[in-house]
Protein backbone atom coordinates (compact mmCIF):
# COMPACT_ATOMS: atom_id res chain seq x y z
CA UNK A 1 0.00 0.00 0.00
CA UNK A 2 2.83 2.39 0.88
CA UNK A 3 4.50 1.63 -2.46
CA UNK A 4 1.23 2.36 -4.27
CA UNK A 5 0.80 5.70 -2.47
CA UNK A 6 4.42 6.60 -3.19
CA UNK A 7 3.96 5.76 -6.86
CA UNK A 8 0.81 7.87 -7.05
CA UNK A 9 2.55 10.79 -5.34
CA UNK A 10 5.51 10.59 -7.73
CA UNK A 11 3.11 10.40 -10.66
CA UNK A 12 1.20 13.45 -9.46
CA UNK A 13 4.40 15.48 -9.03
CA UNK A 14 5.65 14.41 -12.45
CA UNK A 15 2.34 15.32 -14.08
CA UNK A 16 2.28 18.71 -12.36
CA UNK A 17 5.83 19.42 -13.46
CA UNK A 18 5.06 18.59 -17.10
CA UNK A 19 1.69 20.35 -17.17
CA UNK A 20 1.13 23.92 -18.19
CA UNK A 21 1.93 26.19 -15.28
CA UNK A 22 1.26 29.89 -14.76
CA UNK A 23 1.59 32.43 -11.95
CA UNK A 24 -1.01 35.21 -12.06
CA UNK A 25 -0.29 38.14 -9.68
CA UNK A 26 -3.26 40.53 -9.44
CA UNK A 27 -4.49 43.72 -7.81
CA UNK A 28 -8.03 45.05 -7.71
CA UNK A 29 -11.17 46.15 -5.92
CA UNK A 30 -13.60 44.45 -3.54
CA UNK A 31 -17.21 45.19 -2.67
CA UNK A 32 -18.28 43.29 0.45
CA UNK A 33 -21.64 43.35 2.18
CA UNK A 34 -23.51 41.08 4.59
CA UNK A 35 -26.75 39.15 4.21
CA UNK A 36 -29.79 38.94 6.51
CA UNK A 37 -29.62 42.32 8.21
CA UNK A 38 -31.51 42.36 11.55
CA UNK A 39 -34.38 44.76 12.14
CA UNK A 40 -33.27 48.36 12.22
CA UNK A 41 -29.94 47.64 10.51
CA UNK A 42 -28.96 48.19 6.88
CA UNK A 43 -25.81 46.91 5.13
CA UNK A 44 -24.23 48.52 2.06
CA UNK A 45 -21.04 47.47 0.28
CA UNK A 46 -18.31 50.08 -0.09
CA UNK A 47 -15.09 49.96 -2.10
CA UNK A 48 -12.11 48.05 -0.71
CA UNK A 49 -8.93 46.62 -2.21
CA UNK A 50 -7.20 43.27 -2.69
CA UNK A 51 -3.89 41.95 -3.95
CA UNK A 52 -2.50 38.47 -4.34
CA UNK A 53 -1.78 35.73 -6.84
CA UNK A 54 -3.24 32.58 -8.36
CA UNK A 55 -1.34 29.53 -9.59
CA UNK A 56 -2.67 27.54 -12.54
CA UNK A 57 -1.86 23.91 -13.33
CA UNK A 58 -3.34 22.34 -16.43
CA UNK A 59 -4.62 23.03 -19.91
CA UNK A 60 -8.30 23.04 -20.86
CA UNK A 61 -9.20 21.83 -17.38
CA UNK A 62 -6.99 23.27 -14.66
CA UNK A 63 -6.50 23.64 -10.91
CA UNK A 64 -6.13 27.17 -9.55
CA UNK A 65 -5.11 27.71 -5.90
CA UNK A 66 -4.55 31.27 -4.75
CA UNK A 67 -4.06 33.64 -1.83
CA UNK A 68 -5.22 37.27 -1.57
CA UNK A 69 -4.81 39.93 1.09
CA UNK A 70 -7.79 42.28 1.17
CA UNK A 71 -9.31 45.17 3.07
CA UNK A 72 -13.10 45.33 2.77
CA UNK A 73 -15.52 48.05 3.81
CA UNK A 74 -19.24 47.73 4.60
CA UNK A 75 -21.39 50.71 5.60
CA UNK A 76 -23.72 49.77 8.47
CA UNK A 77 -26.65 52.03 9.31
CA UNK A 78 -28.51 51.43 12.58
CA UNK A 79 -31.90 53.05 13.20
CA UNK A 80 -33.10 53.43 16.80
CA UNK A 81 -35.95 55.27 18.46
CA UNK A 82 -35.21 58.76 19.72
CA UNK A 83 -33.93 58.77 23.31
CA UNK A 84 -35.94 61.88 24.26
CA UNK A 85 -39.22 59.98 24.20
CA UNK A 86 -40.40 61.51 20.93
CA UNK A 87 -41.82 59.64 17.97
CA UNK A 88 -38.75 60.19 15.78
CA UNK A 89 -35.83 57.91 15.12
CA UNK A 90 -32.06 58.30 15.06
CA UNK A 91 -29.77 56.86 12.39
CA UNK A 92 -26.15 56.02 13.18
CA UNK A 93 -23.85 55.09 10.29
CA UNK A 94 -20.33 53.71 10.50
CA UNK A 95 -18.03 51.73 8.23
CA UNK A 96 -17.09 48.20 9.23
CA UNK A 97 -13.55 47.65 7.96
CA UNK A 98 -12.05 44.16 7.79
CA UNK A 99 -8.60 42.93 6.78
CA UNK A 100 -8.50 39.29 5.76
CA UNK A 101 -6.44 36.69 3.94
CA UNK A 102 -8.47 34.71 1.40
CA UNK A 103 -7.21 31.20 0.61
CA UNK A 104 -8.98 29.54 -2.28
CA UNK A 105 -8.78 26.31 -4.27
CA UNK A 106 -10.66 26.46 -7.55
CA UNK A 107 -11.26 24.20 -10.50
CA UNK A 108 -11.43 25.83 -13.88
CA UNK A 109 -12.29 25.26 -17.52
CA UNK A 110 -11.22 27.30 -20.53
CA UNK A 111 -14.43 28.12 -22.39
CA UNK A 112 -12.40 29.86 -25.10
CA UNK A 113 -8.78 28.90 -25.74
CA UNK A 114 -7.26 30.80 -28.65
CA UNK A 115 -3.93 32.41 -29.44
CA UNK A 116 -5.23 35.95 -28.90
CA UNK A 117 -7.81 35.45 -26.16
CA UNK A 118 -8.78 32.99 -23.40
CA UNK A 119 -11.96 32.89 -21.35
CA UNK A 120 -11.86 30.87 -18.12
CA UNK A 121 -14.66 29.74 -15.80
CA UNK A 122 -13.74 29.19 -12.13
CA UNK A 123 -15.54 27.53 -9.22
CA UNK A 124 -14.40 26.32 -5.82
CA UNK A 125 -14.25 26.79 -2.05
CA UNK A 126 -12.36 29.47 -0.17
CA UNK A 127 -11.58 30.33 3.43
CA UNK A 128 -11.20 33.88 4.72
CA UNK A 129 -8.81 34.28 7.65
CA UNK A 130 -9.91 37.36 9.61
CA UNK A 131 -6.88 39.47 10.55
CA UNK A 132 -8.47 42.63 11.96
CA UNK A 133 -11.81 44.42 12.39
CA UNK A 134 -12.42 48.07 13.15
CA UNK A 135 -15.04 50.78 12.82
CA UNK A 136 -13.95 54.05 11.30
CA UNK A 137 -16.02 56.26 13.59
CA UNK A 138 -16.28 53.99 16.62
CA UNK A 139 -20.09 53.89 16.47
CA UNK A 140 -20.54 50.16 15.81
CA UNK A 141 -22.16 47.95 18.43
CA UNK A 142 -19.82 45.06 17.47
CA UNK A 143 -16.12 44.76 18.18
CA UNK A 144 -13.43 42.42 16.87
CA UNK A 145 -14.12 39.85 19.58
CA UNK A 146 -17.68 39.39 18.28
CA UNK A 147 -16.50 38.06 14.91
CA UNK A 148 -15.56 34.52 13.98
CA UNK A 149 -11.87 34.09 13.16
CA UNK A 150 -12.67 32.88 9.66
CA UNK A 151 -15.42 31.94 7.24
CA UNK A 152 -15.95 29.34 4.52
CA UNK A 153 -17.22 30.50 1.14
CA UNK A 154 -18.05 29.31 -2.36
CA UNK A 155 -16.28 31.39 -5.02
CA UNK A 156 -17.20 31.69 -8.70
CA UNK A 157 -15.62 33.82 -11.37
CA UNK A 158 -14.46 34.41 -14.91
CA UNK A 159 -10.99 35.10 -16.20
CA UNK A 160 -10.24 37.01 -19.40
CA UNK A 161 -6.68 36.50 -20.68
CA UNK A 162 -5.51 38.93 -23.37
CA UNK A 163 -1.86 38.26 -24.08
CA UNK A 164 0.11 39.04 -20.95
CA UNK A 165 -2.79 40.70 -19.11
CA UNK A 166 -5.78 39.25 -17.23
CA UNK A 167 -9.09 40.67 -16.05
CA UNK A 168 -11.15 38.69 -13.54
CA UNK A 169 -14.59 39.47 -12.07
CA UNK A 170 -15.46 37.22 -9.10
CA UNK A 171 -18.18 36.60 -6.53
CA UNK A 172 -17.83 34.98 -3.11
CA UNK A 173 -20.83 33.66 -1.17
CA UNK A 174 -20.37 33.09 2.56
CA UNK A 175 -21.41 29.73 3.98
CA UNK A 176 -20.72 30.40 7.67
CA UNK A 177 -21.84 33.02 10.17
CA UNK A 178 -20.00 36.32 10.43
CA UNK A 179 -20.56 36.68 14.18
CA UNK A 180 -19.79 34.19 16.94
CA UNK A 181 -22.46 31.89 18.35
CA UNK A 182 -22.89 34.05 21.42
CA UNK A 183 -26.31 34.39 23.16
CA UNK A 184 -26.32 38.15 22.56
CA UNK A 185 -25.59 37.63 18.84
CA UNK A 186 -27.45 34.39 18.14
CA UNK A 187 -30.28 36.12 16.27
CA UNK A 188 -27.91 37.69 13.74
CA UNK A 189 -27.28 35.12 11.00
CA UNK A 190 -25.48 37.43 8.60
CA UNK A 191 -22.97 35.95 6.15
CA UNK A 192 -20.48 37.64 3.86
CA UNK A 193 -21.22 38.28 0.19
CA UNK A 194 -18.41 39.79 -1.84
CA UNK A 195 -17.73 40.88 -5.39
CA UNK A 196 -14.32 41.61 -6.82
CA UNK A 197 -12.56 42.81 -9.95
CA UNK A 198 -8.83 42.31 -10.48
CA UNK A 199 -6.28 43.17 -13.15
CA UNK A 200 -3.16 41.05 -13.41
CA UNK A 201 -0.41 39.56 -15.53
CA UNK A 202 0.25 35.98 -16.62
CA UNK A 203 3.72 34.59 -16.02
CA UNK A 204 4.54 31.15 -17.38
CA UNK A 205 3.65 28.69 -20.09
CA UNK A 206 0.09 28.47 -21.43
CA UNK A 207 0.84 26.69 -24.72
Amino acid sequence: MKKLLLSLAIGAVTSAASAQFQVNPQVGLTFQSLTDAPNGVDYKAEVGWQLGADLRFGDRFFIQPGAFLGRSVTAITTTTMSSDGGSGSVEVEDNLVRTNLKLRAQLGYRLVDSYQFDLRFLLGPSYDVLMSVDGRDGDLAWNEGDFNDGSFNVDVGLGFDMGLFTLSPTASFGMSRVLKDDPALSDINSKYISYGLTLGVNIGNDD
